[in-house]
């Protein structure tokens, strides 16, 4: 079993060097993007642009995050995430990134469509109805584990002592 465990975090580490490796390509593209876009002049196409580019560096920040994310917990503090605590803040964690890239996307969705395709605006709304209804149900699904914190305040003592540790 030690073996297998051993195997996961070599696993877990090799994903995130990919996601890493992911996010850094897509700043080069977003860099390549908004460079490309400023030289041919200042205008409305441009400014559209440079608004893709920041969309794309959105979805590199996903993609740090959940590098970061999966080497913390799963490499450096070799966590058990079945422990409820261990859940809540991997979840938090998660959701705070992909809430905030899922809100800039809608974003640049509706420049996009309020500029080049009015049709394509209800798919824009779609999209933050759901990223508003996303957040909604993070929210929920937090006042819900308080009670759960409380129960097991250890849990988050240790939780806390860990995130001291990664710190120093």
């Amino acid at each position: 079993m030690k073996k297998l465990m051993n195997a996961l975090g070599i696993v877990h580490a090799a994903m995130a060097l990919l996601f890493a490796l992911g996010a850094l390509c897509l700043i080069v593209i977003a860099a390549h993007m908004g460079y490309a876009a400023v030289s041919e002049g200042l205008g409305l196409p441009q400014a559209q642009a440079l608004i893709e580019a920041i969309g794309i560096l959105a979805a590199a920040v996903v993609a740090f995050q959940i590098a970061e994310t999966i080497t913390e917990e799963e490499v450096v503090r070799d966590a058990n995430i079945s422990a409820p605590t261990r859940v809540r803040r991997f979840l938090s964690r998660f959701f705070v990134v992909v809430i905030v890239a899922l809100s800039i996307e809608g974003l640049v969705a509706t420049f996009r469509a309020v500029h080049e395709s009015p049709d394509d605006l209800t798919h824009a709304a779609t999209l933050l109805a759901g990223t508003g209804v996303l957040l909604a149900a993070w929210g929920y699904f937090i006042s819900c584990n308080r009670v759960a914190e409380e129960l097991e305040p250890d849990a988050m003592a240790a939780a806390k002592r860990e995130d001291r540790k990664l710190d120093q």
